[in-house]
């Protein structure tokens, strides 16, 4: 059994690579993109939509847990440097963010909360 958000589910196996990943990407102060990751779990098609549903699953927990949010730390290949809109889209439905998903408040609010992400420690089963 993994863990299953929106209707996708993704494997345990999985699950545990994509914690895996990113915190790795925390330990060395890397952000991650979307395709990077995809290609590195190699999860199954549709992957794109799997791996979105982990990282809100993530951000819901990590929210509950009143802990940053790891889920900032992946982020789009584009010039931006910032998650896809679906990123904020959910933060803010979560309570973290308010405001345009694309713009100087967001890129300010994701640049403080990757500061947060990377001066957290996470317990081991987090």
């Amino acid at each position: 059994m993994g863990v299953s958000a929106l209707n996708v589910s993704i494997s345990r196996q999985h699950w545990q690579a994509l914690l895996g990943e990113l915190e790795g990407a925390q330990r060395k102060r890397h952000l991650v993109t979307y395709r990077a990751l995809i290609e590195r779990l190699a999860l199954p098609i549709p992957a794109m939509q799997t791996l979105t549903a982990a990282l809100e699953h993530l951000a819901g927990l990590d929210v509950r847990a009143e802990r940053p949010l790891r889920s900032a730390l992946v982020i789009s290949q584009g010039a931006s440097r910032l998650p896809r809109t679906g990123f904020f889209e959910c933060v803010t439905r979560l309570g973290r963010f308010s405001g345009a998903s694309d713009g100087i408040a967001a890129a300010s609010w994701h640049a403080a909360e990757v500061a947060r992400v990377f001066e957290f420690s996470y317990p081991e089963d987090a």
